[in-house]
């Protein structure tokens, strides 16, 4: 069954396309959570000798590169991918959706920020498992709910009290519940979900939509209306936004930390039912009592 189709992919990579001009103004959000995932990375006891870099945007590559890993970095949009190309590590134009490399091509995958676009996110993460190599890793950082629920609230108030209904301008973000499905679906083996977060403090409602633009981040929902938004929607969201006397609000970047594994005979795998030598009954029953 075809995925349904939630985002306009072309108006995704026009907002990236833009972006490579300008996302140096978001690069500390990027550059962030580039180092958590490299934290992440320095924590798994083996090597990597091939990675793709999926939409690192010129922030996960070289940091990659650094620890003598021979990078592919793979970006949707033309304009990003020749503005963030670094002298030897080889830069491919490629859609998210359809990853144009052979099974078995790295034993490291990473993606920083730059899934939460994809209409078929199974089929990617499928994608994905099978260009890894058998027991290569696969670590990405995605956007999740609450992250912008309270500008779609606020946006929402404001277009219901100055027009007849509400369009739809902020993309839907997975839980963190359902990105652990999602591995799963894909045949990930050992799959470990947990949630960071990242504060932002914004002064004004302009502020954290200046950041969007720069980095890219836009709408682009298929079902996005196509003509002006009334003249008071943003500075009435704004007010709705509001929870310091300045004006200012925190607007926190919640994120999933998925980190799972292609499959492999040599990985630990779960007992069989019935393969059992000891019951639970009696596990408990030799507890020691507590002090």
């Amino acid at each position: 069954m075809d995925a349904p189709i939630i985002f306009d992919r072309a108006a995704v990579r026009q907002h990236r396309n833009r972006a490579a001009y300008t996302q140096y103004k978001a690069a500390p959000i990027f550059e962030a959570v580039a180092d958590i995932l490299m934290e992440r990375l320095a924590d798994v006891t083996r090597t990597f000798e091939t990675a793709l870099d999926i939409g690192g945007r010129g922030f996960m590559a070289p940091r990659l590169f650094d620890r003598g890993i021979d990078v592919v970095q793979c970006e949707s949009a033309f304009s990003l991918a020749r503005k963030t190309h670094f002298f030897n590590i080889e830069t491919v134009c490629a859609d998210e959706e359809f990853l144009p490399f052979a099974p078995h091509s790295f034993d490291l995958v990473v993606a920083n920020l730059s899934l939460h676009w994809v209409n078929d996110l199974p089929g990617t993460f499928a994608q994905i498992r099978q260009i890894l190599r058998p027991d290569g890793l696969f670590l990405a950082a995605l956007p999740i709910l609450p992250t912008l629920r309270t500008l779609k609230q606020a946006l929402e108030m404001a277009e219901l009290a100055l027009s007849d209904g509400i369009s739809p301008r902020v993309s839907p973000l997975p839980t963190l519940p359902s990105c652990a499905g999602l591995l799963q679906r894909a045949g990930f083996a050992l799959p470990v979900v947990d949630a960071e977060v990242l504060p932002l403090h914004y002064n004004s409602l302009a502020g954290l939509l200046q950041d969007l633009r720069a980095a890219g981040e836009t709408n682009a929902l298929a079902l996005r209306s196509h003509t002006p938004p009334p003249r008071m929607l943003f500075p009435a969201a704004g007010a709705e936004m509001r929870t310091a006397p300045d004006g200012s609000f925190t607007m926190p970047l919640q994120m999933a930390i998925l980190t799972a594994w292609a499959p492999d005979q040599t990985q630990p795998q779960p007992l069989q039912p019935g393969a059992f030598t000891q019951s639970l009954a009696s596990t408990l029953t030799n507890l020691p009592d507590p002090e």
